[in-house]
């Protein structure tokens, strides 16, 4: 056991655009994931703090509903110059609570900071449709409203990045948002706030709900939530998806990952090498767009396989505030373990631990921390294949034909993100089209769409209609409106018991 320091910050709920200590007695403990040290205390929210953000939402919103689109864009661009100028302090906030690269934190940041920078549109996003003369007098009108009080539950490997896929739309909509966020890395949530509020973003409209399930069960049962946006595994993905739909709620909720990536015998070798070890082993492999599995088809598998591991021997693994250091230490001891118990499963399994990060010096360290791991040799219903490892490990299956990878990957129950490396412009248009996946790279290994389209991938690794950010986004944190109006010469009014018929 290691003993908790008594002398530690506590982090605390924002609620109204204050920080309001948690009334649970409950709390976490936030790591220091490099050196294996608590580093804080995470108050857990309770019914009567849910209570709590959810009635100050409410009550916050029907002025932020009514104040002008542009006013609101206005605002989001104040928004943007704040979080672009304070980058470095919340990419060093990621780093020592997520324990990812400085670097890393600040590419995070980057994307997430796209996402602000949509919203900015607001305006243009927003326009309805009007059709006019559509029967005799007749006009109608389409308009988006906002929902009320959303909220948003997300994970510990994007602590910026993934609330910045939600909180900028939905508040840009005219609602207010409630962020619940993983109480393993809170600090990047209660940034984004304090910025929302100098930007002007009026209190209320962005609160910070910490906690663990009954903070999140309280949200998903709570009648004045209207919708719930959530990224994570695939269990819970399902969970919050039928329990907030079951209470009449609007839900997107973002599962789990196994991304292929194909490297065909006509491929550049050094180009997929430099994109597997960068894509599968970046961020500790805690992304949920990392390549776990590497598809080598036939002759491609050992000079690729001799490339790889010549770059896995040169990565600098170390502590994410130091600036040599390329791959940082996984979230926890809980987690760094089941990560390691993979090398076990596999060799049980039949396939072949070719590197195995346990071996690697920095795994003694105090700190959480495992090297980079290579598995050769695996096939479906190994559970290093099946899982969503979640960590520094890269899995490679052989196969003979294009054929057979693609069945691989469409027989697959994840279909997140996947990607394919070729020369051939004919194969590649062909995969684009045969892959049953959502979002598909063509000699690109982590294909995330840019800010103006949508994140989200098919069967279990989405639960809901919509995918996240951009135009779909948009319409997730809206209501369809339809008004149809008539303004008539009164002589002509005449009672018809007959169905409305446009004439």
């Amino acid at each position: 056991m290691i003993a908790i320091e008594t002398e530690i910050k506590t982090i605390n709920h924002f609620i109204g655009g204050q920080a309001i200590p948690a009334t649970s007695g409950r709390s976490g403990v936030v790591w220091n994931p490099a050196t294996g040290e608590a580093q804080a205390h995470v108050g857990f929210a309770n019914e009567a703090d849910v209570n709590a953000v959810v009635a100050n939402a409410k009550a916050a919103w029907p002025a932020w509903r009514d104040t002008p689109v542009s006013k609101r864009s206005e605002i989001l661009f104040k928004l943007r110059e704040l979080v672009d100028q304070n980058r470095r302090r919340i990419a060093e906030a990621i780093s020592a609570e997520h324990g990812k690269t400085v670097p890393d934190a600040l590419g995070e940041v980057a994307r997430g900071l796209e996402c602000i920078e949509f919203a900015c549109g607001i305006p243009t996003l927003l326009k309805g449709e009007f059709s006019e003369q559509v029967s005799r007098g007749v006009d109608v009108l389409q308009l988006r409203q906002a929902h009320g009080v959303v909220a948003g539950i997300t994970p510990f490997n994007f602590p910026a990045m993934v609330p910045m896929w939600m909180f900028p739309n939905a508040i840009a909509c005219g609602n207010a948002f409630i962020l619940k966020p993983s109480e393993k890395d809170p600090s990047a949530g209660l940034i984004l706030a304090e910025l929302c509020l100098k930007a002007g973003v009026p209190p209320g409209i962005f609160n910070v709900l910490q906690g663990d399930k009954v903070a999140v069960d309280g949200l998903l049962n709570h009648p004045d939530v209207k919708a719930i946006s959530f990224v994570g595994s695939t269990p819970i993905a399902k969970y919050i998806y039928e329990t907030g739909t079951r209470n009449g709620k609007r839900v997107q909720a973002l599962g789990g990952a196994k991304n292929h990536m194909v490297v065909l015998p006509d491929a550049d070798i050094n180009m997929a090498a430099d994109a597997a070890v960068s894509a599968g082993f970046g961020s500790a492999g805690e992304r949920c767009m990392a390549i776990s599995v590497l598809v080598a088809v036939d002759s491609v598998a050992d000079p690729l396989i001799a490339a790889i591991r010549e770059r896995m021997e040169k990565i600098k693994v170390g502590p994410g505030s130091d600036p040599t250091s390329e791959m940082g230490p996984l979230i926890s001891r809980e987690h760094r373990d089941k990560v390691a118990g993979y090398m076990d499963s596999a060799k049980e399994d039949g396939a072949t631990v070719t590197v195995d990060g346990r071996e690697h010096p920095i795994s003694n360290s105090p700190g959480f921390f495992l090297g980079t791991s290579l598995i050769d040799n695996v096939k479906p219903g190994m559970r290093c294949y099946n899982d969503e490892i979640f960590g520094p490990v890269l899995n490679v299956a052989r196969v003979k034909t294009y054929e057979e990878a693609l069945n691989m990957i469409n027989s697959n129950p994840f279909a997140n993100g996947v990607a394919i490396f070729t020369r051939d412009g004919g194969v590649a248009r062909q995969f684009q089209m045969e892959v049953e996946v959502g979002m598909v790279g063509i000699n690109v290994p982590i294909p995330v769409p840019v800010a103006f389209h949508s994140f989200g991938g098919w069967k279990a690794s989405l639960f809901g209609d919509l995918h996240m950010y951009g135009p779909e986004g948009i319409k997730f944190y809206t209501r369809n409106k339809v008004i149809t109006s008539r303004w008539p010469d009164p002589s002509t009014s005449a009672v018809n018991l007959g169905f409305p018929q446009n004439r």
